[in-house]
C-alpha cells in the first residue's frame, strides 16, 4: 500500500478546499467592504458617487454569489465532496444559503445600471435588510466552512 499517494492525496485536497474557502472569504470581504462604503454614502441621491459605489457593491456581490457557488456548493451538490459530516452540514444550511442567494440576485435586478435612478428611495431601507440577509448568509456559510476545518484538522 502507498501510503505516501494516499497522503499526498489528501494533503492535496485539503490544500484545494483551502483555496476555495480562501477564493469564497476574499469575495466576501470586498462586498462587505464596498457594502460599508456605499451605506457610508447616507443619504442616497443620484449623484456619480452614489451610483458609482452601488454598481461596484452590485458587481461584486454577484461576483460574492457565484463564488460561493462555484468554491463551496457546486462540489457538495454535484456529489464530489465525500466527507459525511461538510455534506451534512451544507445540506443542512444550503436552502437558507439559496434563499440568500435569491434576494442577492433580486438587490442586484433592482438596482443594477439600467435602473439607474429608479429605485433610490428605497435603497436605504434595502441596504438595511441587505445587511441583515448578509449577516445571516455569513452565519450559514461559517457552519459550513467550519464542517470543513474540523475535518482538516482530525
Amino acid at each position: 500500500m502507498n501510503t505516501g499517494g494516499i497522503m499526498s492525496s489528501i494533503t492535496e485536497k485539503q490544500t484545494n478546499s483551502r483555496q476555495k474557502m480562501d477564493s469564497l472569504l476574499g469575495a466576501r470581504k470586498e462586498t462587505l467592504s464596498l457594502y460599508n462604503e456605499l451605506a457610508s454614502l447616507r443619504p442616497f441621491n443620484e449623484e456619480e458617487d452614489v451610483t458609482v459605489v452601488l454598481q461596484e457593491f452590485c458587481e461584486s456581490l454577484m461576483d460574492y454569489t457565484a463564488s460561493a457557488h462555484f468554491q463551496l456548493y457546486r462540489f457538495i451538490e454535484d456529489g464530489t465532496e465525500r466527507r459525511a459530516n461538510v455534506r451534512t452540514v451544507a445540506e443542512k444550511v444550503y436552502p437558507n444559503i439559496t434563499e440568500t442567494t435569491e434576494q442577492f440576485l433580486d438587490f442586484n435586478d433592482k438596482y443594477e445600471i439600467e435602473q439607474k435612478g429608479k429605485h433610490f428611495s428605497r435603497l436605504g431601507d434595502d441596504l438595511s435588510s441587505l445587511g441583515e440577509i448578509l449577516a445571516d448568509r455569513i452565519l450559514f456559510e461559517d457552519q459550513v466552512i467550519s464542517a470543513f476545518d474540523v475535518v482538516k484538522s482530525s
